[in-house]
């Protein structure tokens, strides 16, 4: 009895929701990602900006980001 009751609420509910108000949730759901998605992307476009301004700073040198790996275990025993 419990059991059907409770299968019963459960149509009842689904039933109640009607075509517009699931697409009322479903505009505001796809808005609400549109707005994290264009935020994302403005973010994206302006860290990629100050990275261009930073790599144009004249005492940035590409030589030193490119050299070679120095093994700095060679003071330490390591076993």
């Amino acid at each position: 009895m419990l059991i059907n009751s409770g299968c019963c609420l459960v149509q009842q509910l689904l039933f109640k929701l009607s075509q517009s108000h699931i697409i009322t949730i479903l505009f505001i759901s796809i808005f609400f990602f549109l707005v994290l998605l264009i935020l994302g992307i403005r973010k994206s476009y302006k860290l990629k900006k100050e990275n261009d301004k930073l790599n144009k700073i004249e005492g940035f040198d590409m030589d030193e980001a490119n050299k070679t790996y120095k093994d700095f275990r060679d003071g330490h025993l390591y076993e």
